[in-house]
């Protein structure tokens, strides 16, 4: 092991200014070697909420811990329309698009098929109407959402920092676009805690079709501590699986047995108290064990209204899978979980938003089976009073071109420079819209927000300064939103 710090660790020119984490970083760096650093890890792993053992005792990372301010919102359930819907087709209306379809036009465009400086417009295939007080525009494609308008902000100027998928799909969970950074449920976790220590504080619910690309990288925990990751969790059958307890193991002789096996654990913890992949395998342990009486429960639908199951759409072959894990999002709300994020789109393009080829075909499926759910989801914790205290959010990881990838075919090729997401409930202002593209809707011209905005919104109704919700690593004070800092989207707050 060696004892060189990072290249990221910066020299101080005051030193009574450092921190007591920065001496001990310089000074393992520069004098005293192993030892020193090996203060600093242990320094990091107590400073930064781990599981770490107290008085022999396992303190629970996931405890409730108090925000910075007062929070407008308690929970988060993220819509992820993995593969980038188009902005154009959506919810960003351009009427000047429809006379130019067909027509090639000089615009700058970089996608999956390179930099270009003209293309082949690609007319809008679905009619906008007027909705709510606001009179919001919103296409064909979402008539059950169109009756939410006024409880929605768009955010129609949204820019990322890469055009493709992986990278992107990175960015918009991590922040970054490589892995290994903490994804925005971890960090909502890390910094809040949970209300509820019988279900997990961060869930998952994927695709049916199978995972978006990356992978688990898109809800790790990264550099943190493994307790803040994602529980992925499934909308029918087993909950998660392997949770079951077998057979032949009656409950109390399973509690005798983790005894047991947290006896020999902890002996094994204590001489190893800076791995923190060890202490949260040891919280697990408790974590599991009381979700096999929880878990089921959660997810138990049969208790369900006839008319609520309708609101979600679980009554129709298409909406049926969506709606369900909308309305499972809304009872583990209800439960306490903190952060929900339920994918839409699975791994291969015919799976997901990815419309290079037939954008009629594509969209028409994603929107069928996934706009009633979300506007009843959206309907359904307003009428329970949870839309006030639940942050929404909705969009994929990009937006598309309004040219055409290939000569010939009416997909769009991907858009990183501008796009449209929208947010709702916990303490949003609905019926607002927030920035610009240009009459083409190729790239964002006014009120530029990047992704690095959202998160820094979510947190903020979270109750968290985006800027001062820090974890030590690497010799930085690391964010979520970039050392450099971020600020949250007034003008919808």
């Amino acid at each position: 092991m060696s004892s060189k710090a990072p290249e990221t660790a910066q020299p101080h020119g005051d030193f009574c200014r450092r921190t007591r984490r920065e001496f001990l970083w310089e000074a393992g760096a520069g004098f005293t070697g192993l030892a020193m650093t090996g203060l600093l890890t242990l320094d990091r792993f107590f400073s930064s909420a781990s599981a770490a053992p107290v008085n022999g005792q396992v303190v629970n990372p996931l405890a409730p811990k108090p925000p910075h301010f007062a929070p407008k919102a308690k929970s988060v359930i993220f819509l992820f329309m993995y593969g980038g819907p188009s902005q154009v087709d959506t919810f960003d209306f351009k009427p000047a698009l429809y006379a130019l379809d067909g027509q090639t036009v000089p615009v700058t465009t970089f996608g999956r098929g390179g930099k270009r400086k003209e293309g082949r417009v690609v007319g809008p295939k679905w009619g906008f109407k007027r909705y709510g007080q606001c009179g919001k525009a919103v296409s064909d494609l979402f008539p059950h959402l169109g009756t939410c308008v006024d409880d929605i902000a768009f955010l129609h100027s949204m820019t990322a920092d890469s055009p493709l998928h992986g990278s992107a799909m990175l960015q918009m969970n991590t922040g970054k676009i490589i892995s290994g950074s903490p994804c925005l449920g971890s960090w909502v976790n890390y910094g809040l805690g949970s209300v509820n220590q019988n279900l997990p504080g961060f869930v998952v619910m994927l695709d049916p079709s199978g995972g978006p690309i990356s992978g688990a990288k898109n809800w790790t925990s990264g550099y943190m501590p493994a307790t803040y990751q994602a529980t992925v969790m499934r909308s029918a059958g087993d909950p998660i699986l392997d949770l079951q307890r077998p057979a032949d193991l009656t409950e109390p002789g399973q509690r005798r047995l983790l005894d047991t096996l947290h006896q020999f654990n902890a002996a094994h913890r204590d001489a190893r108290p800076d791995n923190s992949q060890l202490a949260a395998r040891i919280a697990s342990y408790e974590m599991a064990f009381a979700m096999q009486r929880h878990a089921p429960e959660a997810v138990d639908l049969s208790k369900e209204t006839q008319a609520t199951r309708e609101l979600y759409g679980l009554d129709e072959k298409r909406t049926e899978d969506f709606g369900r894990r909308c309305l499972l999002a809304r009872r583990l709300v209800e439960r306490g979980v903190r952060f929900i994020q339920l994918y839409a789109g699975g791994a291969h393009n015919d799976d997901n938003w990815d419309a290079h080829g037939d954008l009629v075909k594509n969209h028409s499926y994603h929107a069928g089976r996934t706009d009633k759910p979300i506007a009843g989801l959206l309907k359904d914790l307003k009428q329970r009073g949870l839309l006030d205290s639940t942050l929404v959010i909705w969009g994929g990881e990009f937006g598309r071109q309004p040219t055409a990838e290939n000569p010939t075919g009416t997909g769009r090729d991907h858009n990183s420079y501008g796009f449209t997401m929208w947010m709702a409930g916990g303490g949003i202002k609905g019926g607002t819209s927030v920035g610009e593209t240009d009459e083409l809707g190729s790239a964002a011209v006014s009120d530029r927000l990047h992704v690095k905005s959202l998160h820094a919104t979510a947190l903020t109704q979270l109750g968290l300064d985006p800027n001062k919700l820090t974890y030590f690593y690497s010799g930085l004070d690391q964010k979520l939103v970039g050392v450099e800092g971020a600020d949250p989207i007034r003008q919808i707050i």
